[in-house]
């Protein structure tokens, strides 16, 4: 598919998006869109998967005739290794395209209980199999009996009709496995939702420039992850990224606390391709109830909600994750209790990648006790990566990308990297392009010292500065005023004075010819 066809795709589902747009707010209509969208994805998946099974007996699988003894053998023989290979199963006439037939006929038939019924349907056929909690609830956002959808039982049908009708049109080309059509168009989706979200985007979505630095970063020197971790995994957008930057990943896990994003991120998963034996996303808060004990990954990335409240439980000072610092992250800043977790399920051969606010890098107490403990005692702190403000949705404070890695090839010096002026001003956010993304990467890996840019800081530089982080200790960006000549500028002062001189005569002369004083 051209850059262009992809465009007009991602255009074509915004568009489609768009006609609940009047009637909700942008978080409650993208919970039934991308919905729907993951409907017709499963839909065309076991459509596709049961037509292959059906090849050598010259039937499709919409043909089936269900109420049929010869039809129920056939629907039995699919669901039994559907269940193996998806996960999930339907029957040809819970099929989007079906659904969506029915409810375009000239007596506008009532679907609405139907899809109900499908979509708890689509969960139940999981029930007592390996794939049960990658499914469970997953469609509970979706109250196609809201009256946000229409005030009345028929003018909900008929919006929801209009937009089956219309995603009925369009071919995700799920035949071509190399390519990720939908899955682009997915993210592009997530993203377009995420900037109309204000403050609320930053619960679900990384924006990709920084979702992409942090993949890149991860991934330095390796093709294939055994193992991909996100404690704060929002719509999985991130986890997903890192997938790219390599050949293959084996496991991709992340924990989410919030319900609704939880369910968006299980979506994304198996919208992607992901095998659902292939990803474990749990739903509980990552600090209070860590849900992956026992859990080393080879690369980790996060972009935790900045400076959030947490408990601070001196019980937690007994926690594996904690107890080794002698201090917990303060109750009202919880920017190193992920630092920390993270941390504590990092491999021995895995990197880490966290997004922080700034303060993390110069804040005392308990913070400077943590900071320190990780430079002095375990040396893992790799980078320091100073990105620029406004970037992130819903706040405009400057952040930093903080790298860890236990095992470190260069344990001598941390990389710090001011990276703050490389953007481009887009309306009123911030944008990181690629040549800025590259130049960040490209610093990272190669560890080079550029002026006003980077520096390669010794562990003594950093003591020597009472672990305190704070990047223009280190890079120098000062730029040197243009130096002042005095003798020239007191020579044009002059000359102006003499100018101004003949001008008040010339003025004078004009008033004297009106009969005015000057």
């Amino acid at each position: 598919m051209s850059e262009e066809q992809k465009k007009i795709l991602e255009q074509q589902l915004w568009n489609i998006a768009n006609t609940l747009r009047g009637k909700m707010n942008a978080d409650e209509f993208r919970d039934y869109i991308l919905g729907f969208i993951f409907y017709k994805y499963l839909s065309e998946k076991i459509e596709i998967y049961a037509n292959s099974i059906l090849t050598e007996d010259n039937i499709k699988f919409h043909e089936i005739k269900e109420n049929t003894t010869k039809g129920q053998e056939y629907i039995e023989a699919i669901k039994e290794e559907a269940l193996e290979k998806l996960g999930y199963f339907l029957k040809p006439s819970e099929l989007f395209g079906e659904v969506a037939r029915r409810g375009n006929t000239s007596e506008n038939t009532f679907i609405l209980g139907d899809l109900q019924n499908i979509l708890l349907n689509i969960q139940l056929s999981t029930m007592g199999t390996q794939s049960e909690e990658d499914f469970d609830n997953l469609f509970e956002d979706m109250d196609l009996n809201s009256t946000k959808l229409g005030k009345t039982a028929e003018a909900r049908n008929a919006i929801i009709v209009k937009v089956l009708l219309h995603l009925d049109e369009i071919d995700f080309r799920l035949e071509h496995t190399e390519l990720d059509v939908l899955g682009d168009a997915y993210e592009y989706l997530i993203g377009q939702f995420a900037s109309g979200a204000g403050k609320k985007a930053g619960e679900f979505y990384t924006p990709q420039e920084v979702s992409k630095i942090l993949a890149k970063l991860v991934t330095t020197g390796k093709n294939k992850l055994k193992s991909v971790y996100d404690p704060t995994c929002g719509s999985g957008s991130l986890l997903l990224r890192v997938a790219r930057e390599v050949k293959d990943v084996n496991d991709f896990y992340g924990q989410e606390m919030n319900r609704t994003t939880y369910n968006l991120a299980r979506m994304n998963m198996i919208l992607h391709g992901v095998h659902y034996r292939q990803f474990d996303i749990k739903q509980e808060d990552t600090l209070e109830h860590p849900q992956h004990s026992g859990l080393l990954a080879e690369a980790i990335v996060a972009n935790p909600p900045f400076s959030a409240n947490w408990s601070a439980n001196p019980l937690f000072m007994t926690d594996d994750r904690f107890s080794q610092y002698g201090k917990l992250a303060p109750a009202s800043k919880a920017d190193f209790a992920f630092v920390q977790h993270m941390i504590h399920h990092l491999a021995e051969n895995g990197t880490m990648a966290i997004v922080l606010p700034h303060g993390v890098l110069f804040r005392g107490a308990a913070e400077l006790q943590i900071r320190k403990y990780l430079i002095e005692q375990k040396n893992y702190l790799d980078a320091v990566i100073g990105l620029p403000a406004n970037i992130f949705y819903g706040t405009s404070i400057p952040t930093c990308i903080l790298v860890f890695k236990k095992c470190r090839e260069t344990p001598d010096n941390i990389l710090f990297i001011d990276a703050s002026k490389g953007f481009e001003k887009v309306k009123n956010q911030n944008m990181l392009r690629d040549e800025h993304i590259d130049k960040i990467v490209d610093t990272y890996r190669n560890r080079e010292t550029i002026e006003k840019y980077s520096h390669l800081a010794s562990l003594a530089e950093v003591a020597e500065n009472d672990f305190n982080l704070n990047i223009p200790r280190y890079v120098n960006t000062f730029e040197e005023e243009k130096r002042v000549d005095i003798q020239v500028v007191m020579q044009e002062v002059k000359a102006l004075e003499a100018k101004r001189a003949e001008l008040d005569i010339e003025i004078e002369s004009y008033f004297k010819e009106l009969g005015l004083v000057f």
